[in-house]
């Protein structure tokens, strides 16, 4: 029997901004949390400043074990559901951050806070699958992420203006704004787009079956790896790119600035990929940003910038910064692409195991870096030197393999 495709009942302009409003859950959660970090340091956790950037990678652990769950449950419930079940998770668990007095208690809010942001995030993606394909469906998530691309520069500038003036605590009254914006809009706009008779009960036999089948494939198991070291890198500079802006360069009243402008302009990587990975292939794009990485790292870590005049000790971090965050648009998507590559047969189950995996992964590796700060950039730009070098042996790797394998087909 074929099913057809769910109609849209709104205009496609309207539905592009909810679906990148619902894309922008986890951005805003994590990004406008960065001009907050050392007032809440300084009220939860005096001692040790630098265990409030726990804050952001306890919420993206969450966020991982939330996204293997919330695409097959929405497969079994629907779209709309589990939407409503991941945003009341988040509105509630936003609530218990609001009025935590311990940094432990926070930092359990934020797991479940991030759990309940996976529901929105991967779920629309699903939304945007029910109702496009092929080309269309391609097109309508290129403009939803040139337009999610602008979130994650302009949350903490946001952030920086609701601290000054509601203090940190209104940070989280903003997030509870901001979702019950986006689930009151949906709960009008937006119909279910799954069919009962198409949902598909959830089977975690077959679940496990599929996972065990990933991790058994060489190629799956290295771009997963790699895409855990590639989010790390970037999970590490956010947890320190404030307290180096403020405490190295003495900038913090304009670092959400400088963070909107190095967002936009390292927004480009996306492009920039979109443009040479059908010349050059998925994993040589990789290896080359690592190796480039592995350079830079190398040579910002031999300048020592503390013994740089300013400007010049700044400007050369504000490059840094740019050159890993545009790493992201280079690396990522790449990554993913060579997971999910022979994985056509179970993509649906492999894309929500890479996903959770990499993000639970990274959340780990950038959670001890985090409280490495010392009061210079070393700790960072030894920690992505690290990362990127590791990263790239695995990509040199991959490349000996399918080498070893076109050899043999021979």
């Amino acid at each position: 029997m074929t099913t057809q495709t769910p109609a849209l009942t709104m205009s496609r302009l309207e539905f592009v901004a909810l679906i990148a409003v619902m894309f922008a859950t986890v951005a805003f959660s994590i990004d406008a949390m960065l001009p907050a970090l050392p007032d809440i340091a300084t009220e939860l956790t005096p001692t040790d400043a630098n265990r409030a950037g726990l804050i952001l990678t306890s919420f993206v652990f969450g966020m991982g074990v939330g996204t293997l769950l919330a695409g097959p449950l929405s497969d079994a419930y629907g779209r709309r559901p589990i939407i409503y079940l991941g945003m009341g998770i988040y509105i509630i668990s936003a609530s218990v951050a609001w009025a935590s007095s311990s940094l432990e208690l926070m930092l359990l809010a934020r797991v479940f806070q991030g759990l309940g942001a996976a529901g929105p995030r991967i779920v629309s993606v699903a939304i945007v699958r029910d109702l496009f394909k092929g080309r269309e469906m391609a097109k309508v998530v290129s403009i939803v992420m040139m337009i999610f691309t602008v979130i994650p520069a302009m949350a903490p500038l946001a952030g920086s203006f609701i601290i000054e003036g509601f203090g940190w605590r209104g940070i989280f009254l903003a997030f509870i704004l901001f979702c019950t914006f986006s689930t009151i809009w949906m709960g009008f706009r937006m119909p279910e787009t799954l069919p009962t008779p198409e949902r598909r009960p959830v089977r975690f036999n077959l679940m496990l079956a599929a996972t065990r089948e990933i991790f058994a494939h060489p190629a799956v198991r290295i771009s997963i790896l790699t895409q855990s070291l590639a989010m790390g890198m970037l999970f590490s500079i956010l947890l320190m790119v404030h307290p180096i802006y403020a405490e190295v360069y003495d900038r913090a009243e304009s670092f959400p600035y400088w963070f909107c402008a190095v967002g936009i302009l390292a927004g480009s990587g996306s492009l920039l990929n979109a443009a040479l990975v059908g010349r050059f292939g998925m994993r040589r794009m990789v290896t080359v940003t690592l190796a480039a990485q592995v350079v830079l790292s190398t040579v910002i870590l031999s300048l020592d910038l503390g013994a740089l005049p300013e400007p010049y000790g700044f400007a050369t971090f504000v490059v840094f910064q740019t050159c890993l965050f545009f790493q992201a648009g280079l690396t990522l998507g790449n990554l993913n692409a060579i997971a999910m590559e022979p994985m056509g047969h179970i993509a649906g189950i492999a894309a929500s195991v890479v996903a959770a995996v990499s993000t639970v992964l990274a959340a780990f590796i950038a959670s001890p870096v985090g409280l490495l700060f010392d009061g210079s950039i070393s700790p960072l730009v030894l920690s992505v030197l690290v990362m990127a070098a590791l990263g790239l042996a695995l990509m040199l790797y991959l490349g000996k393999l399918e080498r070893m394998s076109a050899a043999a087909a021979e």
